[in-house]
């Protein structure tokens, strides 16, 4: 029996609020305004990472088990990768497609254990047993890595910038290192991260999606490579304090060069 408001009117059942939510369902991705190619006066491409262990990051860290009312990033993306609707890459390129089968085999964790049997006659025996757990690699992807690039707009006179792709990385604790498992180009993204709600601590109801945080700009992150003849990492050429020194250059350079144009 449907329930019913003091109206009379029917109410419809939502286990993940108090109304339905069609807001979300018929939202549309933001894609910024058309830029022609001789409004790009200046360019740079830099890398950040994003670690999702910092409290900033956590709605795209969590839940790290599946639940009906609410998705983790990496969650969103492999359902929608092994449903065939997004490209997996191996390189941030985006010439080698990874097979569904080369991305199951990097999400898929094979566990193999033993099983006692006991036979007939009252003796044990051990029987080998391969499991496999496809929900620990949410809890072990801690880092993502952006590649953005940043123009200076000449028709509006604005500093703008726009996500090229988008890895996840799996910590592997064994070997204390971090493992790079596939690319993904954030524009062919963009519809699915505009489906999905992002978590609001301080409002549950708030209708702001994956798509709306990263255009906002609501993470932390630091910059960890810039468009350079070397093609090397900030960490390739200094460790430790002055690679967060170095960051911060990066970072600032971008913001001086916009700040100068208008300085008379």
């Amino acid at each position: 029996m449907q329930a019913q408001y003091a109206d009379g009117s029917p109410e419809e059942a939502n286990p993940c609020g108090a109304i339905n939510n069609t807001l979300i369902l018929n939202k549309k991705p933001m894609f910024g305004a058309y830029t022609r190619e001789a409004d790009v006066a200046w360019e740079k491409r830099v890398w950040r990472e994003i670690d999702l262990r910092e409290k900033i990051n956590h709605p795209l860290y969590y839940p790290i088990d599946h639940q009906p009312c609410r998705i983790s990033l990496m969650q969103l993306v492999c359902k929608h990768i092994l449903k065939g609707d997004l490209i997996a890459f191996a390189d941030e390129n985006f010439y080698s497609p990874l097979t569904l089968s080369a991305v199951k085999a990097k999400l898929v964790e094979t566990i193999e254990t033993t099983e006692i049997r006991y036979r007939e006659d009252g003796e044990s025996e051990e029987f080998p047993i391969v499991a496999s757990d496809s929900t620990s690699i949410f809890t072990k992807v801690i880092k993502i890595r952006f590649m953005e690039d940043w123009f200076l707009n000449r028709e509006r006179s604005a500093m703008e910038v726009k996500v090229t792709g988008i890895a996840f990385y799996e910590y592997v604790e064994e070997k204390e290192a971090y493992k790079e498992l596939f690319w993904i180009y954030y524009p062919a993204a963009k519809k699915y991260l505009a489906k999905y709600r992002v978590f609001n601590p301080k409002n549950i109801s708030d209708h702001s999606t994956f798509d709306d945080l990263f255009q906002r700009r609501e993470f932390g992150s630091y910059i960890v490579k810039e468009s350079n003849v070397y093609d090397r990492y900030v960490f390739d050429y200094t460790k430790g304090v002055d690679a967060l020194l170095e960051s911060d250059r990066i970072k600032n350079d971008i913001f001086r060069f916009e700040h100068d144009l208008w300085h008379y």
